[in-house]
C-alpha cells in the first residue's frame, strides 16, 4: 500500500553525516555592518566546496537558536559604538573563527538542522515538518483508524526523520509513537524489495527488539508505526532526560553526569550484543545503534530503528567510523557503536576524541578491558573483534538472560539475497570514502611536514650544497677550457666570460681557485 498519490521518486544523495568545515576568508565593510566571507567545505574534498555571507546579527541569531542546547558557546560579544574599526573587525573576525570550530566539531551540533541550514542553505532550504506532515496526511486518508495527537518536535538528531505521537480511535488511551523518514544514500534496495522488507518488520518478534506496530514504503520514503514509552530511551536514563524534549536539550549538555550501576552495565551490554548477533546470524543489516536508538522495558533493553538500514540512512557514528579503514563491515561497524555505547553507559558521557588514549577509573577492569578492545587506537589499527568475541569477553559471559521468548524473523531466501547485496553495497560506499579520507590525510600530512620549519631549514642546506656541488662543477669546466686554450699556442689569453654572460661571483671565485 502506497501512503502518498504522486511521491517524487528516488532516494536522498546527501549524506548529512559528512562534516562541514567553515573557514572565514575575508570581511567587507558596508554603509552600516560588516559582512564575512565564509569559504564552507563538505567531507575531504576541496572541490565539494561554497562560499556563504553572514553578519554578525546572523550569528547572533544561530547562537541564540542554539541556546536551547545549554552549552556555553564562545559568541564575540555585542558592541554597538566602534564596531567599524579595522581592530575590532579582526579581532572579531578570529572570535568568530573560533565559534564557527566549535559548532562544526561538536557531534550533535554539527549533526543539527539549525547549524546545517546556517552553512548550507542551498541543500536544507526545505522545511522537512511540512513534508512530514503532507506524507502522514496521506497515510490517514487510506487508514481512518489512526488519529495525530501531536508533533514531536526535533527530539531524534536526524534532519529528514520527523516523529508524531498519535493514537487509534478505538484506543484513545494507548500511545503511539510515528515516524517519517526519507530513503538516505544507502538505500540499494529495489523499491519492491524495499517495500517488501519494511512490511516484514511487524513480524519480527525478539526479546530484545521493539516491537513495531506498523510500517510501510513508498519509492521516496518509509512510516513506522511503533508503541510509546514514557520511560524513554537507555540514553534519557543515562541523560536523565525526558523523552519528549528536543535532542539538543536532552542530551547536549547533561546537567549531572554520572554512570550506570556495573549489573546494568552488564545486562544491558549483554542483551544488545545477543540481539546484534541474532541480526548478523540472519543476514540482516543494521549499522544504527546507539543509546538513543535502545528503548528500556523495565529492566529489559530493546532495540530500535531496524528500518534505518533498510531505508539507506547514515550512522549517527559515521563521521567517527569512516576515518578508520579496519572498520570495513557492517559488523565491524556495529561492534564500534557498541563501544560508544558501553563508554556512555560507563561514563555518563560520550568520549571526548576517538580513538581514546586513557580511560578514566570504572566499576571493573573488566569493563575498561572491553573498552580497550573497541576504541583505542591499537583496536582501530587491528580492526574490531567480532560480536561473538565480546560476548565471550569475562564482562558479559557471566550474565545470566531470564527472558524465555523465542525470537521469530523469517526473511525468504530470495529477500535475503537481496539484503546481502544491499550490505555488500553499504559497505562498499563506506571502504571508498574511507579511501578518500585516508588520501586526503597523507596529503595533508605530506603538506605539513614540506612546510615545517626544520624541513624549511633541511632543503635550505640542500640547497647550498648544491649550489656549491654545480660552483665547483662550473669551475671545472672553465679550467679546462682555460688549459686547452694555453696549449694551442696562441699569445693571447681567451677571455673567461663573454661580456653579455657575467660570470657570477661564486663561479669566479672557483675559477680564481684553479688558475693558482
Amino acid at each position: 500500500m502506497a501512503f502518498m498519490e504522486k511521491p517524487p521518486a528516488g532516494k536522498v544523495l546527501l549524506d548529512d553525516t559528512v562534516p562541514l568545515t567553515a573557514q572565514i576568508e575575508a570581511s567587507q565593510s558596508l554603509h552600516s555592518h560588516t559582512e564575512y566571507i565564509i569559504r564552507v567545505q563538505r567531507g575531504v574534498s576541496a572541490e565539494n566546496s561554497w562560499q556563504i555571507v553572514r553578519r554578525y546579527s546572523d550569528f547572533d541569531l544561530l547562537n541564540n537558536s542554539l541556546q536551547i542546547s545549554t552549552l556555553s558557546l564562545p559568541l564575540p560579544p555585542k558592541k554597538l559604538i566602534g564596531n567599524m574599526e579595522r581592530e575590532f573587525i579582526a579581532e572579531r573576525q578570529k572570535g568568530l573563527q573560533a565559534y564557527l570550530d566549535v559548532i562544526t566539531t561538536h557531534h550533535i551540533l554539527s549533526n543539527c538542522e539549525l547549524v546545517k541550514k546556517f552553512l548550507d542553505p542551498n541543500s536544507y532550504s526545505v522545511n522537512y515538518t511540512e513534508i512530514a506532515l503532507q506524507h502522514v496526511s496521506m497515510f490517514f486518508r487510506s487508514e481512518p483508524k489512526w488519529e495525530v495527537v501531536e508533533p514531536l518536535k526535533d527530539i531524534g538528531w536526524r534532519i529528514r526523520k520527523k516523529y508524531f505521537l498519535m493514537k487509534m480511535k478505538n484506543q484513545p488511551k494507548e500511545r503511539l509513537m510515528l515516524s517519517w523518514a526519507d530513503l538516505g544514500p544507502d538505500k540499494y534496495l529495489s523499491d519492491k524489495d524495499l517495500q517488501y522488507a519494511v512490511k516484514l518488520l511487524s513480524s519480527c518478534s525478539h526479546p530484545y527488539i521493539y516491537k513495531i506496530t506498523f510500517a510501510t514504503a513508498n519509492e521516496s520514503s518509509a512510516l513506522v508505526i511503533r508503541p510509546f514509552s514514557e520511560k524513554g530511551t537507555l540514553k534519557d536514563l543515562i541523560y536523565k532526560a525526558k523523552p519528549k524534549d528536543p535532542f539538543l536539550k536532552k542530551y547536549c549538555n547533561p546537567k549531572k553526569i554520572q554512570g550506570l550501576e556495573l549489573q546494568q552495565i552488564k545486562t544491558y551490554g549483554r542483551q544488545i550484543l545477543e540481539v546484534l548477533k541474532f541480526l548478523h546470524e540472519k543476514g540482516f543489516p543494521y549499522g544504527h545503534l546507539h543509546s538513543a536508538n535502545v528503548m528500556l522495558d523495565g529492566d529489559t533493553c530493546k532495540l530500535l530503528d531496524l528500518e534505518n538500514s533498510l531505508l539507506g540512512l547514515p550512522s549517527f557514528y559515521r563521521s567517527y567510523f569512516s576515518q578508520f579503514r579496519k572498520i570495513n563491515t557492517l559488523e565491524g561497524v556495529d561492534v564500534h557503536c557498541f563501544g560508544h555505547l558501553l563508554y556512555e553507559m560507563t561514563y555518563g558521557r560520550p568520549p571526548d576524541t576517538i580513538p581514546v588514549d586513557s580511560f578514566p577509573p570504572a566499576p571493573s577492569v573488566f569493563v575498561v578491558s572491553v573498552l580497550e578492545s573497541i576504541l583505542t587506537c591499537e583496536a582501530m589499527k587491528n580492526g574490531m573483534p567480532t560480536v561473538s568475541r565480546l560476548l565471550q569477553m569475562p564482562l558479559f559471559s557471566d550474565v545470566l538472560l531470564t527472558n524465555s521468548e523465542k525470537p521469530q524473523f523469517k526473511i525468504p531466501t530470495k529477500l535475503k539475497e537481496a539484503l546481502k547485496t544491499s550490505k555488500e553495497c553499504i559497505e562498499k560506499r563506506l571502504t571508498e570514502e574511507q579511501k578518500l579520507i585516508h588520501q586526503h590525510r597523507r596529503l595533508t600530512r605530506a603538506q605539513s611536514h614540506h612546510g615545517s620549519e626544520e624541513e624549511k631549514k633541511k632543503r635550505k642546506i640542500l640547497a647550498r650544497k648544491k649550489s656549491k656541488r654545480s660552483a665547483y662543477e662550473s669551475g671545472e669546466e672553465h679550467s679546462a677550457k682555460y688549459s686547452n686554450s694555453n696549449n694551442s699556442g696562441s699569445g693571447a689569453s681567451s677571455p673567461l666570460t663573454s661580456p653579455s654572460s657575467p660570470t657570477p661571483p661564486s663561479t669566479a671565485a672557483m675559477v680564481c681557485f684553479h688558475l693558482f
